[in-house]
C-alpha cells in the first residue's frame, strides 16, 4: 500500500472517530481540531440523504426522532462513496433490529418501498414495449415469446395493507390506515417519473412469471391460476401502458 493511500484510509478511519489512526502522522497525540468540523459535515451530509431518500418514514416520525435514527444508522453504517444519492440501503433492514421502532413494527416495510423507489428512479435506461409491436404477433408466436421486465420494475409483497398505508402516505393523507388483506405494489419509471400502484393477485403472478423466463401463454396460465376469472388481455394492455417491459423474445427455447 502507498503512502498515501495508507493516510486517506486513516483519515477515513478518524472521520468514523478512531482517534488513533493519524497518529502517524500527528506531531501529538492530539487530534487536529479540524475533524470535528469534518465530522459534523459528513454527519449532516448523511442525515439530509437519509431524509431525502425515505421521506414516507420521516413523515410518519417527528423530526428528532428521525434525525436521531439517521445519526445512529449514519455512525454505524458510514457511506461507502461521496456520492449520497441512493445512500442508505440497509436502513430498512437496520430499523427492524432499532429499538426506538419497535412499536412501530410497519416502519421499516415502509422504509422498504421507500428504498425500492429509490431503486426504481436510478435503475438502468432501457425501452419500453409498446402495444404496437405486439399487433402482428400470430397465436403461435403468443405461445412462445417472452418479454424481459424494464430494468426499473419492482415488486414487493406483504401479509398486510402496507403498500395502500405507503401509497397514502406519500399522497400527504392525513388519516392512514392499515388493513390487514395482503397487498403487492408494483413500481416502474416511465419518462422519469417512477410511477407505483397496488397490483392483483394475478397480475402480480403474471410478472412474477415474466421475470422468471416464462412465455406470455405460461405467465397468462399462472395469472389464471392467481385469480380466476381474470381479464387477462386487459391485465396484459395495463402492464404494457404501466411500461413494465422493456423487449419482446421469441426464442423458441
Amino acid at each position: 500500500m502507498s503512502e498515501l493511500q495508507a493516510f486517506q484510509d486513516a483519515f477515513v478511519a478518524a472521520l468514523r472517530r478512531d482517534g488513533a489512526a493519524l497518529s502517524p502522522w500527528l506531531v501529538s497525540d492530539t487530534p487536529p481540531p479540524g475533524l470535528a468540523v469534518y465530522r459534523n459535515t459528513i454527519a449532516k451530509g448523511c442525515v439530509d440523504a437519509l431524509a431525502e431518500n425515505f421521506p414516507t418514514v420521516r413523515a410518519m416520525v417527528d423530526e428528532a426522532w428521525f434525525t436521531g435514527a439517521a445519526l445512529l444508522f449514519a455512525r454505524e453504517k458510514p457511506p461507502e462513496h461521496a456520492a449520497l444519492l441512493d445512500y442508505g440501503a440497509a436502513f430498512p433492514t437496520w430499523l427492524e433490529k432499532f429499538p426506538p421502532a419497535i412499536d412501530l413494527p410497519y416502519l421499516a416495510g415502509v422504509a422498504h418501498l421507500d428504498r425500492l423507489w429509490i431503486e426504481s428512479l436510478f435503475a438502468a435506461e432501457a425501452p419500453h414495449l409498446e402495444a404496437a409491436s405486439l399487433s402482428s404477433l400470430s397465436p403461435d408466436d403468443w405461445a412462445s415469446a417472452r418479454t424481459q421486465a424494464h430494468p426499473s420494475l419492482r415488486l414487493a409483497a406483504f401479509d398486510a395493507g402496507l403498500p395502500g398505508l405507503w401509497l397514502a402516505a406519500r399522497a400527504g393523507a392525513d388519516d392512514l390506515e392499515l388493513t390487514e388483506a395482503p397487498q403487492t405494489l408494483m413500481l416502474v419509471r416511465r419518462a422519469g417519473v417512477v410511477r407505483s400502484r397496488i397490483v392483483d393477485d394475478a397480475e402480480a403472478e403474471f410478472l412474477r412469471a415474466v421475470r422468471s423466463g416464462h412465455t406470455l401463454s405460461a405467465a397468462a396460465e399462472r395469472a389464471a391460476e392467481a385469480k380466476p376469472g381474470a381479464p387477462i388481455a386487459t391485465l396484459f394492455a395495463a402492464l404494457i401502458a404501466d411500461g413494465v417491459f422493456s423487449g419482446l423474445d421469441m426464442d423458441t427455447r
